[in-house]
């Protein structure tokens, strides 16, 4: 049975965002990307307390696709130690499923 994920980023502009987000769906990493901003991100980075304005990139995608996705997103991202967290949709409609399947399956 295949199983949803959606995958979370956050980059430090809307261009940078599109182009992870249009990668990933041209790529067939993810059925489809939204991207919410600007958000306010607080975080400890080398050992001070930094905030920041970013943008969040929510990929749907399969777990069989998981590992490409991270690969393409570690590849163009321009962090240092990217974003990159993975949730299992613990209830998917089985038209939505079907769907994200069909868009994130590579023709042979």
């Amino acid at each position: 049975m295949t199983v949803a994920l959606t995958v979370l980023t956050t980059t430090d502009s809307a261009a940078k965002a599109q182009e992870l987000a249009r990668g990933a769906v041209e790529d067939r990493l993810a059925a489809c990307a939204q991207i919410s901003g600007p958000v306010t991100s607080v975080y400890r980075w080398r050992n001070a307390i930094e905030t920041e304005e970013e943008w969040q990139v929510l990929f749907k995608t399969t777990e069989a696709r998981y590992e490409a996705l991270e690969a393409h997103l570690l590849a163009r991202h321009d962090y240092d130690t990217p974003e990159i967290v993975a949730t299992p949709a613990v209830r998917v409609s089985a038209a939505y499923l079907e769907w994200i399947e069909a868009e994130t399956t590579v023709a042979p």
